[in-house]
């Protein structure tokens, strides 16, 4: 407890060296001086004792999330995730681990290829029971992947239950360093296109993606998809240099600015490109941002690529990491960036929160116009727009609890049990009888779900009685009622092409892995089609970026 005023004290110290005027070094100040009153009158007088270490630390995080949810402090113990976030690198066993809800356990939901937990033997659907003879069952996720982490080379022990096996199975594993790869897949698409999967903007993952393109022009790519969907970006020098591979040197790419000078700064393009001729489409989404949207952004203001999709996150602040005291490190936020237009796409006002915490969004009647290097129109404010944006279906409500409950997850573990090998992912499909022994499975485990349109009228219902409408209305809802009723048998022939596709994906990345996924996943994939397309379309291509004239 005693540390802990003292840390306080010494942050008040501190503070006064801070930039700012007197009032605002004043109220800070005593604002310091009443916390610290706070935790010495808690400490001496409460009935019970406190924990300086976890309520200090919730005071922490609640005075952080005031601020935005980059900024973000992580205490010794956690620097873990904070290394695995810029470098994509942690020690464990290389495996995606899921929460069962039905089986109130962990499941191994993927093992990574050639990292430990494959090796060791461990599948897709093996219930984690146990590590190092602590009982698992009913610990959450979070829990059991700290368990999983520790020092490269120290092993550990798991016991897991196997569908299909009549007892249960252990496995001694030793961790290593797993390094995720950020080009998750690159690869010649229908002849002439070079295309990656970007996954994020870890170290080197601008050496991975020079590779990728000069080995994918050997093979004869004349073109590119650079796929950046869901990528939630990373680190900023690697977006400059991955810009660098198809822009000249001596481009500025980014500038920051914040508010104090070293943070001010602008990023150019310091090394000769490797193509500056070859067309290329950039896939975006709603999960696209930071890091992502630079890349993007940048190749959309230069004219240098085609943007296809959905609009993009709108992320346009930058954060750095600075050491406090006893092993601890704060990640804050320190500017806001600004690509080549001179256009910011941060699209959530963070300093104008509203009443339930939650930020405003910059409507677009207050965006601002800005123009690419040819001239063509595009605005700040709420991410990237794409150049194409292809419509897409939304998914189903039945397909969310599909995923959810995990249905999909345990007919696939079943199905590999039964079959030895399928298709190749560029073959394989989800035949009639698959498809109607998984309608037999739901059937046989109860599976049911809820209308989101069946609790919508229930809300009207209740609304319509208070305000005394009910016996108007009351045959109207009562039909309305009946036709919502959750018709499993029509919902599963009606969404039935989409099933089949996710059902397709969990089995193919059974047998190939995340590679085999990717490669079905590319045969139904709409941004894709679309950008095979316009890259054919030499005109259409050169038509996206000239400005068009307007009346």
């Amino acid at each position: 407890m005693k540390k802990s005023i003292l840390f306080t004290i010494l942050i008040l110290c501190l503070s006064f060296t801070a930039r700012g005027d007197d009032k605002h070094r004043h109220q800070l100040a005593r604002q310091l001086s009443i916390y610290n009153s706070i935790i010495k009158e808690l400490n001496l007088f409460y009935v019970d004792s406190i924990m300086p270490e976890k309520m200090i630390g919730k005071g922490i995080d609640a005075m952080l999330r005031n601020l935005d949810p980059y900024t973000v402090y992580y205490p010794e113990d956690k620097n873990e995730e904070l290394k695995m976030m810029t470098t994509g690198k942690y020690a464990g066993i290389g495996s995606i681990i899921r929460y069962h809800t039905g089986r109130k356990s962990t499941v191994i939901a993927e093992p990574y290829e050639g990292m430990p937990a494959q090796k060791a033997g461990l599948k897709a659907g093996d219930l984690i029971l146990s590590i190092d003879g602590k009982n698992t069952v009913g610990m959450s996720s979070d829990s059991v992947s700290d368990m999983l982490r520790g020092e490269p080379g120290t092993k550990l022990t798991i016991e897991v239950e196997r569908p299909g096996e009549k007892s249960s199975i252990k496995f001694t594993i030793e961790r290593a360093s797993i390094a995720l790869p950020p080009v998750t897949y690159y690869g010649i698409y229908k002849g002439n296109i070079g295309y990656i999967l970007l996954e994020s903007f870890t170290e080197e993952c601008a050496k991975q993606m020079r590779r990728a393109v000069v080995e994918l022009k050997k093979e004869g790519a004349t073109s590119f998809v650079i796929d950046l969907r869901s990528n939630g970006g990373g680190l900023l020098d690697e977006a400059v240099e991955i810009v660098n591979l198809f822009v000249p040197k001596g481009k500025t790419i980014v500038t920051t600015k914040g508010k104090i000078k070293q943070s001010n700064e602008i990023y150019k393009t310091k090394s000769e490109p490797i193509d500056t001729v070859s067309p290329i489409a950039v896939l975006v989404d709603g999960q696209t941002a930071s890091a992502s949207e630079i890349v993007a952004g940048a190749l959309q203001d230069l004219d240098r690529a085609v943007i296809i999709g959905e609009r993009t996150f709108g992320k346009g602040l930058v954060q750095s990491t600075r050491r406090v005291n006893h092993g601890g490190y704060l990640k804050l936020t320190t500017a806001k960036y600004y690509i080549p237009s001179g256009r910011c796409v941060q699209a959530l006002d963070y300093s104008h929160m509203i009443d339930d915490g939650k930020s405003t969004r910059v409507p677009d009647s207050l965006t601002n116009v800005f123009h690419t290097a040819s001239g063509r129109e595009v605005r700040d404010g709420g991410g990237i727009r794409p150049d194409i944006e292809p419509k897409s279906e939304e998914l189903s409500t039945l397909l969310f609890y599909l995923v959810q409950d995990m249905a999909l997850f345990d007919f696939a573990t079943d199905f590999c049990i039964k079959n030895k090998s399928i298709a190749a992912p560029e073959e394989f499909s989800i035949s009639d009888s698959t498809y109607d022994e998984f309608t037999a499975y739901l059937k046989e485990i109860n599976f049911s779900y809820d209308l989101q349109s069946a609790k919508i009228l229930s809300n009207l219902k209740k609304m319509i009685e208070f305000e005394g409408l009910g016996e108007i209305t009351k045959l109207e809802i009562e039909a309305l009622e009946k036709k919502l009723q959750s018709n499993l048998d029509y919902s599963l022939q009606h969404f039935s092409e989409d099933i089949r596709i996710m059902l397709a994906t969990e089995i193919i990345k059974r047998y190939y892995g995340q590679k085999g996924e990717i490669i079905y996943n590319m045969r139904e994939d709409i941004d894709l089609k679309e950008a095979y397309r316009i890259l054919n379309d030499n005109d259409g291509y050169r038509k996206l970026l000239t400005p068009q004239k307007t009346e």
